[in-house]
């Protein structure tokens, strides 16, 4: 499967200064995403990403993600829990 979006050309320009090859830095940015996500295991990346076990590891580990790592809607059900407790404990 094929997905495009545009950028525009001065923003294009300065990332592939960076990586010149867009295509895959975007596949590999969804693919992550997913995986924070839980929308794909970490066999599902590997196989996005053409890569083995340990190589995934790898790959995730120089992307800070690890695998059980919280996201944004745990550290805020966490936020509001301790803000509860925190209230609870004051009266």
């Amino acid at each position: 499967m094929a997905i495009t979006f545009q950028l525009p050309v001065e923003v294009e320009e300065k990332l592939r200064a960076e990586r010149p090859d867009l295509d895959e830095a975007a596949k590999e940015a969804y693919a992550v995403e997913l995986f924070r996500q839980g929308k794909l295991t970490h066999f599902e990346l590997s196989k996005v990403l053409g890569l083995g076990r340990i190589e995934t590891d790898a790959f995730l580990k120089r992307h800070n993600v690890y695998e059980g790592s919280l996201n944004h809607d745990d550290l805020e059900a966490d936020r509001g829990t301790l803000q509860r407790v925190l209230a609870a404990g004051r009266r």
